[in-house]
């Protein structure tokens, strides 16, 4: 997606510089004071050193797609979850556990449990916990997995729903749960369900995101988010590249006109299929 990105971008004639920090040694303090690009665009992993660079970027007054603070609020899943109910978003009610050993203090009444890692990412490393004795087992696969979430599981059909928001336009798809397995389900685009389109702005509204995708289930009380991420893949999206790569110049343009709102906050979002 990034690489492809880039290349639509400059296929419109643009200038684009793609700079992929794992191999080259980045002379940041030279890179920064000469650079006059109009934005800087960060995709990379969980934990990857693009963020640093990212940030080094951001203090010294360049642009960015998105804005280092708010990835910084979704890339560490702690934090998120607070950002979640400080601004009373439906999630879930979310313990941190510094260690695998400290799960077992959280309370029965809570099982069956979520275990994930805090800076997770792509599903990994999700387990579904039904009992203490479960715990045992799962508590040597998140060894090493660094800090830990944990949360009541919210019983679901089995299926997510992932709502891809880039500029004005929303897009969702349904996947199948990393907890179900089981569950037989071909990810697709769908139309965006009902009440689903405003609580995914108030999402980029309380996180400061432009370009994000929201996972949510529908349990018992309702729709429930539960993980956001920053420039995600747009799985299932058609055209994704000329979608994303329209959104970056559009905020590319408005932030340098001084518009720093977010579009998505402010106009009517898509259904699946429609066209930019």
């Amino acid at each position: 997606m990034p690489i492809e990105v880039a290349r639509q971008i400059s296929q419109w004639g643009h200038e684009v510089d793609v700079l992929e920090p794992e191999r080259s040694a980045t002379r940041i303090t030279e890179l920064l004071r000469e650079s006059r690009h109009d934005a800087w665009v960060l995709k990379t992993v969980s934990g990857g050193p693009g963020l640093s660079l990212l940030e080094a970027a951001a203090v010294a007054g360049r642009r960015t797609i998105n804005k280092v603070s708010a990835i910084r609020k979704v890339r560490d899943k702690a934090v998120a979850a607070a950002v979640a109910r400080r601004h009373d978003l439906p999630f879930p009610l979310t313990y941190f556990a510094a260690t695998p050993d400290l799960l077992a203090a959280i309370p029965a009444e809570h099982y069956p449990l979520v275990v994930k890692p805090a800076n997770g990412s792509c599903c990994r490393s999700v387990h579904l916990v039904r009992d203490h004795t479960e715990l045992a087992e799962v508590r040597g696969r998140v060894s090493g997995e660094g800090f830990l979430l944990a949360q009541p599981y919210i019983a679901n059909p089995g299926t997510d729903i992932k709502v891809y928001a880039a500029g004005e336009n929303l897009y969702a798809t349904v996947q199948r749960s990393p907890l179900h397995p089981e569950v037989h389900v071909r990810n697709q685009l769908i139309t965006v369900p009902p009440g689903v389109a405003e609580l995914v702005i108030k999402v980029g509204k309380a996180f400061g995101l432009d370009l994000y995708g929201v996972d949510l289930l529908e349990g018992p009380d309702g729709w429930m988010v539960v993980d956001v991420n920053d420039f995600p893949s747009f799985r299932c999206v058609p055209n994704a590249v000329a979608r994303v790569s329209r959104s970056i110049l559009r905020l590319a343009a408005d932030r340098s006109r001084g518009r720093e709102q977010p579009p998505s906050v402010s106009r009517r979002p898509a259904h699946a299929g429609t066209a930019i």
